[in-house]
């Protein structure tokens, strides 16, 4: 999911573990749920019957997402003391971030929020989908998933997850659990290369989805590729869903949609200093929040970047939940020590969408 600035990629090279994908679970999984495609000791097998077989590793596969195997430079062990500085009328001086969950592994990312002012997450290692309550109590929500990332659900009520181990897919876990896209051009997600990192459900029925590039599964499950000279990550859509937001580095861009779902008119929305961007949401004003190794950027509905919003340490998705979804959450993400990812909240004056979970 993303281009990184050359300061970024000489730290990716330096730690290609992350970027290609995740070290083997701390139980020594080399298979199966829990590791992720590219780090799977029977990929090479998958791959074999690939039509057209990805790119050799390193050429144009493009790093993971946060919830996996390329959560951006690594973070402090130790999380740091930051300032929030006010941004006018989206969140104040002075306030904090309060530390609501934490666990160990790679076991947290893609999350949205719940209809009760929770959000719910997804476990990589655990293959599960958990639902994380206002007071901090976790329920598993699903389960029995292939190394689960990001979630998503549209207006409708439609839940869709990344499956990131071997055999990739997008499963629909509601209203009926099924699968719902698993191929591209008759060879499996596997032969696209690389891990499959966020997504974002239409009105529709269909879902964007980032994989090193952009693609666009109709609600048939049908999939077509978008976009030029991309190294895509986070994605989000629009309140009114004409525009489609995904990171490109330490970049925006931005596609019309059309009413089939197609996309055109391929430009860079806004850029920003500090590295690529990673999980993204909008707020009721039509603001996008971007994840990075700083914090989270604000960008203004016309493209404006507008301030950041310091963390701990390095970030790799937010969504807005709470009471009015006046507050954001996110998860830091420390890989040190097979890894671990804290859930922080902080009090916003900016409100999020309330037309979809996310």
């Amino acid at each position: 999911m993303r281009s990184n600035r050359i300061f970024a990629v000489a730290l990716s090279l330096l730690s290609a573990t992350f970027v290609f994908g995740q070290q083997p679970p701390p139980d020594g999984k080399t298979t199966g749920p829990g590791v992720q495609a590219p780090s799977d000791a029977k990929e090479p097998e998958v791959l074999a019957g690939c039509k057209t077989p990805p790119p050799a590793r390193g050429g144009g596969r493009g790093p993971a997402r946060g919830a996996g195997g390329g959560r951006g430079p690594a973070g402090p062990a130790e999380a740091k003391a930051v300032t929030i500085s006010a941004i006018p009328g989206v969140i104040a001086a002075g306030v904090q971030w309060s530390q609501v969950w934490d666990t160990t592994g790679n076991n947290a990312d893609g999350i949205i929020a719940t209809k009760d002012g929770g959000i719910l997450l997804a476990q990589n290692n655990n293959s599960k989908i958990l639902k994380l309550d206002k007071n901090g109590k976790t329920t598993v929500a699903y389960d029995n998933l292939n190394t689960s990332g990001a979630v998503s659900m549209n207006s409708k009520g439609k839940l869709l997850a990344n499956n990131r181990g071997l055999r990739a897919n997008i499963e629909e876990l509601t209203p009926k659990r099924q699968n719902f896209a698993n191929t591209y051009n008759g060879d499996s997600f596997d032969c696209i290369g690389g891990v499959l990192n966020d997504l974002t459900a239409d009105s529709k029925g269909g879902a964007y989805f980032t994989m090193g590039g952009l693609y666009y599964a109709n609600p048939q499950g049908v999939v077509t590729k978008y976009g030029e000279n991309l190294n895509t990550n986070g994605i989000i859509l629009s309140r009114d869903e004409k525009t489609l937001f995904v990171t490109n580095g330490g970049r925006l861009m931005a596609f019309d949609v059309g009413a089939d779902g197609a996309l055109t008119n391929q430009r860079e929305f806004a850029r920003w200093e500090g590295g690529g961007g990673d999980g993204s949401a909008v707020d009721s004003e039509g603001r996008i929040y971007v994840t990075t190794g700083q914090g989270i950027q604000v960008i203004s509905p016309d493209g404006k970047v507008l301030g950041l919003v310091p963390t701990r340490r390095n970030v790799i998705t937010c969504a807005f939940s709470g009471k009015n979804k006046k507050t954001l959450y996110a998860v830091e993400w420390d890989p040190s020590n097979g890894g671990h990812d804290y859930i922080v909240s902080i009090p916003m004056l900016s409100q999020g969408f309330k037309g979809r979970a996310k």
